[in-house]
């Protein structure tokens, strides 16, 4: 790596040049011409939970091979040493505006966020903690499908994590899906979808199958825009589409909003277990 890359990082929309704390400080958002760039999974929940306040759940949980598939052990480790990161989902609980909430983020710089059969369950044991503890719960998704190494395996993920998602609606939890850049596959059919609440990055593809595949597949010429987070809100599959300098404060007017109701069925968690229990 050459100095150039230690101090600079270069938009790759307009091609210009930042010091690498100044993205830091944007969140990854480029400050020339509004270009978002994949965040990383700490840091993400770094800008998202009250300082001080985060624990990371299930830290040591790692890929299994369970096909045995060539190669697949080399190169998921070869991932850990990129990313520093043990799978693509990461889950934490804490404070977010003072409210005991529980977070998980899919990280698009490992395997493209695919989900594995680890995955579902970080996800999955992410959303029974929340349930039991009775906590609201926020999931940040970006990936690229099922992880096709682990086959089978890895489809199972979309029923469980579904499943899992089912049983803390029917015990009053909230639920707010948080659709990042790219959210596709089995993650789009699974708990992506489910949020009692549905938020948005600018310009994020959220869909099953990619514009290319599904235009090849009809034969026809999609519309402008089609599958990205705008096309979305204005169809009413997202319910919010919010700038990624907004995230943290559009969170805490969420969890505030709903803490401690039980009308329209959105919020069933009392305000005093919400906010206090351990």
């Amino acid at each position: 790596m050459s100095i150039q890359d230690k101090l600079f990082i270069t938009c790759p929309s307009c091609e210009r040049r930042q010091m690498i704390p100044r993205w830091e400080k944007l969140l990854y958002v480029c400050p020339v011409c509004g270009k978002y760039l994949p965040l990383s999974a700490h840091t993400r929940l770094k800008a998202v939970f009250d300082a001080g306040s985060m624990k990371e759940m299930d830290s040591n949980m790692s890929p299994a091979d369970p096909l045995n598939f060539p190669d697949y052990e080399d190169k998921v480790q070869r991932q850990q040493k990129k990313t520093g990161l043990k799978e693509s989902a990461v889950s934490a609980k804490g404070r977010i505006g003072g409210i005991k909430s529980v977070c998980v983020v899919l990280d698009s710089h490992f395997f493209m966020g695919s989900m594995s059969s680890v995955v579902g369950e970080k996800v999955t044991r992410a959303i029974e903690y929340a349930t039991q503890k009775k906590r609201p719960l926020i999931i940040f998704s970006a990936s690229g499908g099922a992880r096709m190494q682990e086959g089978i395996y890895s489809l199972m993920q979309m029923a469980k994590t579904a499943d899992a998602i089912e049983e803390f609606s029917q015990n009053g939890g909230l639920y707010i899906s948080y659709l990042t850049h790219p959210t596709t596959g089995g993650v789009t059919a699974s708990f992506a979808t489910l949020g009692d609440i549905t938020l948005a990055e600018p310009g994020a593809l959220v869909g099953f199958a990619g514009p290319r595949v599904i235009e090849q597949t009809i034969g026809k010429k999609l519309p402008k825009g089609f599958q990205r987070s705008e096309y979305l809100e204005s169809h009413g599959f997202v319910d919010k589409i919010v700038e990624r300098k907004d995230m943290r404060d559009t969170l805490i007017d969420l969890l505030k909003l709903h803490q401690g109701s039980d009308n329209h069925g959105i919020t069933l968690i009392p305000k005093k277990e919400v906010a206090f229990s351990e």
